[in-house]
């Protein structure tokens, strides 16, 4: 029998990662607005099939993004969230900065955790990265906690660095290495 290659970048025992494509359009948005409530004030993904197209597009396009869906491997792939590499700088930085959210779904359920370790080890190997960092701001427990379980140390604090939700947002600012990841 031959083998057949996996629909997946890198997978784990439960979720498997791909890209972004502009025909996960209808279950992406259609899991957005179920998670509506999850996701205020924290984040707000597409939830519209033009927005979906403009920002799948620009994953799929830009070369200093790079985007995942995490897909539940059990349930014939279904979305249970999605994390991005944004702003990846090459050169002697060879840094990304990660957005990333759970599906209601599957929150609370380690998908994300396992899709973030996928993540993590996809960053520092074929994509030749070496640092990677998480802005959260500080009331965002699980965001937080996500950070924290996937070995990212807190660096610092920074006063109002993002426009969220019609205002500027303070962030703590968590990040990880590849050193940091080396042995695991």
């Amino acid at each position: 029998m031959p083998h057949t290659a996996s629909r997946y970048l890198t997978e784990g025992a439960r979720v498997g990662l791909r890209h972004f494509t502009l025909a996960d359009g209808a279950e992406f948005t259609s899991r957005a607005r179920e998670s509506k409530d999850l996701h205020h004030p924290w984040l707000f993904p597409p939830d519209s099939t033009a927005a979906y197209a403009a920002y799948a597009g620009r994953l799929i396009e830009d070369r200093t993004k790079a985007g995942f869906l995490v897909c539940e491997k059990e349930a014939d792939g279904a979305l249970a969230g999605f994390i991005n590499i944004n702003n990846i700088v090459e050169g002697g930085f060879l840094c990304g900065a990660l957005g990333y959210g759970a599906f209601a779904h599957a929150a609370g359920r380690g998908l994300m955790r396992e899709g973030l370790h996928l993540v993590v080890r996809y960053a520092f190997g074929p994509m030749r990265l070496h640092r990677l960092e998480i802005n959260v701001q500080p009331g965002n427990a699980a965001s937080i906690a996500l950070a924290r379980a996937c070995g990212f140390r807190l660096e610092g604090f920074s006063p109002k660095m993002l426009f969220i939700d019609g205002a500027w947002r303070d962030h703590e600012r968590w990040a990880l290495t590849s050193e940091m990841t080396a042995g695991r």
